[in-house]
């Protein structure tokens, strides 16, 4: 079966009808192709936000639980002098207080100046920065409990902690006990590290120029 031109050009309008449906099928195929590409990205960035929010969210709650937790703790080591400038000033008045209360032979005592310190017990300290003030104490004694006694008394929970680094004591007058006069029987030269901890940002501070 052959076509003549009479036929084909009947045919040629439907045809160009037809390819420019096709044509706009194809076209909206793809638009529709492209729009939900454009959808699927806009719903995963959507998810993400909404993520991140539950997220930020979550760690905000859990940064308020721990606020909640430790900021009571946190600032009873700032009223005892441990975070924060050291309180030379308690240390002496307490240890003052301390030889009035136990009414000990007369003691000497000096402080050094404050250094950083880094001992193997406190590794990870989180920004904050250790620091010492070595005192030394020169006292004499009746006997070996007068200096457990001092040191427990200047370790209370409303004072700094310290720690009782290095301490020598020697014997005097070996025949006192035959005396009627009270008398030392015991010298001791003990050091002190009194202990406190520095803010990262007041650390900074003090350390600049």
């Amino acid at each position: 079966m052959s076509l003549e031109k009479q036929d084909l050009q009947k045919l040629q309008t439907p045809l160009l009808i037809l390819a420019a449906v096709i044509i706009v099928v194809i076209s909206l195929f793809g638009a529709a192709q492209y729009y939900n590409q454009n959808q699927e990205v806009a719903l995963q960035n959507q998810q993400n936000l909404l993520n991140a929010a539950r997220q930020r969210n979550q760690l905000s709650g859990a940064e308020k639980d721990m606020i909640t937790e430790y900021l009571p703790k946190y600032q009873m080591l700032i009223s005892r002098g441990f975070v924060g400038e050291e309180q030379r000033i308690e240390w002496v008045e307490h240890l003052r207080e301390q030889h009035k209360t136990q009414k000990l032979f007369g003691i000497k005592y000096s402080i050094s100046p404050q250094e950083k310190y880094t001992p193997a017990f406190a590794a990870n300290l989180g920004g904050f920065t250790l620091n010492r003030s070595v005192m030394k104490l020169e006292l004499d004694m009746l006997h070996e409990v007068d200096l457990l006694q001092l040191t427990e008394a200047l370790s209370t929970e409303n004072s700094a902690p310290f720690i009782l680094r290095d301490c020598e004591i020697n014997r005097l007058n070996p025949g006192s006990q035959l005396s009627n006069q009270l008398l030392a029987n015991l010298h001791a030269l003990c050091e002190l590290d009194w202990l406190t901890l520095r803010e990262p940002a007041t650390a900074q501070v003090s350390s600049a120029p």
